[in-house]
């Protein structure tokens, strides 16, 4: 009978490590401690298209986040069905804080728009802090009849039939406050859905499509541009970057809705971790560059009280159970 050859040395002490190493392996041996987070970029999913409103605002904290963290955060699009393809990405990332969400509004109202959808905002999440809260602005291409607000309301009561709607597709900021003007009016308009807000301001500007509701970061450059025409934003009050566009409400429209945002990181993601994110968030929101570049897209940051885990759970909470009555009550 041969005899088979003596492993080696080497062959032996690695056979004899094999169930150590797995075992380590297995414990996460190699897991960094949160204590020294962050030790490589940071990513922040955006759920929609670059250039458009939620993009604009992570990009102006991007940088002193960066600052904040001494490592660099890096801005990711990952577009799709109104925002819930990054937010299930987001959701299934590993919770180590190198992959955080910035999401809006839509993280309330995808639970109630999505009947399978991929994750629970409230249980798959940890909030970080809210980020800001942007007015939205009623507008239409430069040449549509309609003047003022009031001249809108009367037309698109007589021509519902005629006009045409964009939106940045459904769950987008867009899409419901169109929902909500709508409502306000009595009236049912041809919805016209795009994928994203850049596509759809485009055709806005082209004449293709008649009207929109959208976020000022999106809109005050082209309205002050005079390429669309604005009848109203969506605030109790007007705002300093358009000071001659009225509000809704003096106009004689019961319409007030504005569209925040805040941060994200999955569910299991160390306290330390949140609380490391946190802080560099609130750092961003008082940077004075930040200040000035929202100012001029008609928003603000958050208060520091806002900026918070628990602030933004509480904010959220509310506005799953706020949207979930409206849109159930409007089919």
């Amino acid at each position: 009978m041969a005899t088979l050859p003596r492993p080696s040395r080497s062959v032996r002490a690695t056979a004899a490590l094999a169930p150590l190493m797995l075992v380590l392996a297995a414990c996460g041996a190699g897991d960094s401690d949160p204590a020294d987070y962050p030790e490589e970029s940071v990513s922040i999913i955006v759920p929609f298209s670059a250039g458009g409103p939620t993009d604009t605002v992570t990009r102006l904290i991007a940088e002193p986040m960066s600052e904040a963290l001494g490592q660099q955060v890096l801005v990711e699009n990952v577009e799709g069905a109104g925002g819930t393809v990054a937010g299930a990405e987001a959701a299934s990332a590993d919770p180590d804080g190198y992959t955080v969400l910035m999401h809006h509004i839509g993280m309330s109202t995808a639970p109630t728009l999505y009947e399978d959808l991929a994750y629970d905002p409230l249980t798959d999440f940890k909030t970080v802090g809210l980020v800001t809260e942007v007015p939205m602005t009623i507008i239409a291409r430069s040449d549509f009849e309609p003047e003022t607000m009031e001249e809108l309301t009367t037309y698109l009561q007589e021509n519902a039939d005629t006009v045409n709607l964009a939106n940045a597709g459904v769950g987008a900021a867009s899409q419901l406050c169109g929902v909500l003007l709508q409502d306000a009016l009595g009236v049912e308009l041809n919805e016209v859905p795009y994928d994203g807000t850049g596509p759809a301001m485009t055709e806005l500007v082209g004449g293709q499509v008649d009207l929109m509701c959208d976020q000022t970061t999106n809109t005050t450059n082209q309205i002050n541009a005079g390429e669309v025409k604005a009848y109203a934003v969506t605030t109790p009050e007007r705002i300093d970057a358009l000071p001659d566009v009225p509000t809704a409400v003096e106009s004689g429209l019961d319409l007030e809705v504005s569209v925040w945002h805040g941060l994200y990181v999955p569910a299991e993601t160390p306290d330390e971790i949140v609380a490391t994110l946190t802080e560099a968030l609130q750092a961003a929101l008082t940077d004075q560059n930040v200040i000035d570049e929202m100012a001029k897209l008609g928003t603000a940051p958050v208060p520091e009280d806002q900026a918070t885990p628990e602030a933004h759970t509480a904010k959220l909470e509310d506005q799953i159970e706020l949207w979930r009555d409206l849109l159930s009550a409007g089919g």
